[in-house]
């Protein structure tokens, strides 16, 4: 038995920023226009993705915690875009001689359509290449727990301290835009509504939820409203700054690194307004020990 830690991906160097499209969008033509659009972000935070490193490292703070008390769990890493490939890290799993999978996708909001690619790969790649061998599982819902909620309250908590009073914020929980054709009896925004009202009885405050990384075509074919049109609303308000949490995202990337650091951060101050944001959770021991936590409650008890 053994873990699987599940990430979008994330190219290591500019190089390997079309490739890592050509992955996203399955052979299909990249736009030129899309692909210049992307390099000039990569390089402006620094030349690659941190996704890796950091699902590496928080893997690690798992396991590390998983075997503290003398246990012997394995937790490997799989992207879905970006080397190691989900289907690399199933076979390393397979070598190694796990027989059953516990998986979890690092995103808080699972749901067919948030998550559900992720679950139909690995199920593919288990059926394909080793038919029978391997049982699969999923931890899912971990976005209610009580520490997570705790977790992201106090991090709301500690932002707000950066205002003279935290009525002059508007706090803007963001997470990842979707489809709204698609979004039809899909739990997704349920579950992000769920979370941010229990993060608020925990830390009053003055709040949106907001959604970013619209994919391109009309914008009002996504799911909103758009952190862009909340910060300016905000500014109409008569709020002195915004304090953006990036509750979708658990772990620094592009969307976080880029969109909200550069270009919500333009936006706001463009309106002079005072721009802070929470951290993401990446390695944050409380968060890699909650998941450790009911990782190994799940895999001991083999009822996931």
């Amino acid at each position: 038995k053994a873990v699987l830690v599940l990430a979008f991906g994330g190219p290591a160097s500019l190089d390997d920023v079309e490739p890592f499209l050509k992955n996203i969008l399955k052979g299909r033509t990249i736009p030129p226009a899309l692909l210049a659009s992307a390099i000039e972000r990569y390089k402006i935070i620094g030349g690659k993705s941190p996704l890796l490193e950091i699902t590496n490292a928080q893997a690690a703070a798992i396991e590390k915690s998983m075997n503290k008390d003398g246990g012997s769990y394995r937790v490997y890493t799989g992207m879905r875009y970006w080397r190691p490939l989900i289907k690399d890290t199933i076979k390393k799993m397979h070598d190694d001689g796990v027989r059953e999978i516990l998986a979890v996708t690092m995103a808080p909001f699972n749901s067919p359509l948030a998550t559900g690619g992720y679950e139909d790969d690995v199920y593919q790649e288990a059926k394909a290449g080793y038919p029978g061998a391997l049982t699969i599982k999923w931890l899912h819902d971990w976005h209610i727990r009580p520490e997570f909620i705790s977790l992201i309250a106090d991090n709301v908590r500690e932002g707000l301290s950066a205002f003279a009073k935290k009525e002059d914020a508007l706090v803007i929980f963001s997470n990842h835009s979707v489809i709204m054709s698609a979004l039809e009896g899909d739990p997704y925004q349920m579950k992000i509504d769920m979370t941010v009202s229990e993060i608020v009885k925990n830390c009053p405050c003055d709040h949106k939820t907001g959604f970013q990384s619209v994919g391109r075509g009309n914008p009002l074919d996504w799911l909103g409203p758009r952190v862009e049109d909340l910060i300016e609303g905000a500014k109409k308000a008569g709020k002195k700054g915004v304090l953006i949490v990036p509750l979708g995202f658990v772990s620094d990337h592009v969307e976080t690194l880029y969109d909200i650091d550069i270009l919500f951060r333009g936006i706001t101050e463009k309106n002079g307004l005072i721009f802070k944001r929470c951290p993401s959770l990446n390695t944050n021991p409380r968060f890699t020990e909650l998941l450790a936590r009911i990782l190994k409650l799940a895999i001991e008890r083999f009822n996931y």
